[in-house]
């Protein structure tokens, strides 16, 4: 089969990764094989371990890349000097935004955690965890400042970002609702589940 373009350094390095995720997600992680991997992408059946050592290491470095770009991307998105409020709604906005935007990142990372052994386990839960914490903080915060009325910090956390991840799952392009139509009535979902009573 012939190489498809820019299969070489970067290029390849780039289209394994891309078509990996898109497999991964249409087949499932134990179900994928590098020789397909290498059909796809162009590549001789050999010639993929020049680019990954294994299977397993190809899944580790995929959602290790995720879980960076999301924590990089978060830190910019919510302002560090702000009330409480405006950095939920802001954590609300970049969450829905970015998870649609990246729907196959998120799918991978949410559903193929499980595949993941050992270390390379333990490494993406530490970064998951970084990401749980930052929500964790707004809502700590918000409690301090007497504007959100929360008992347990990291449950109400947990449950916002089940929602919140879950509309990738669910999200339709072609549906009746714009994306920020969708971020504005979580924001509100979110800010009447944690308002304090007054």
């Amino acid at each position: 089969m012939a190489r498809t373009k820019g299969s070489i350094g970067k290029d390849t390095q780039a289209a394994i990764w891309q078509t990996a995720k898109k497999l991964i997600v249409s087949h499932g992680f134990e179900a994928m094989t590098l020789r397909q991997l290498a059909a796809e992408v162009g590549l001789q059946p050999a010639s993929i371990y020049r680019y990954i050592k294994s299977k397993d290491e190809l899944l580790q470095s995929l959602m290790l890349e995720h879980m960076g770009q999301l924590l990089t991307a978060c830190q910019k998105a919510v302002p560090r000097h702000a009330t409480a409020t405006r950095k939920l709604e802001a954590f609300v906005a970049f969450h829905i935004r970015y998870h649609i935007e990246r729907r196959t990142d998120v799918i991978l990372a949410n559903l193929e955690l499980r595949s993941l052994q050992g270390e390379a386990h333990a490494q993406v839960v530490t970064k998951r965890r970084s990401y749980e914490e930052q929500l964790i903080a707004i809502l700590e915060h918000g409690r301090n400042e007497g504007a959100f009325a929360i008992n347990e910090l990291e449950v109400a956390a947990y449950a916002i970002l089940a929602m919140l991840t879950g509309v990738c799952f669910w999200y339709n392009p072609k549906g009746r609702l714009s994306i920020e139509e969708i971020i504005n009535e979580h924001i509100a979902l979110v800010m009447r589940g944690v308002a304090a009573s007054k």
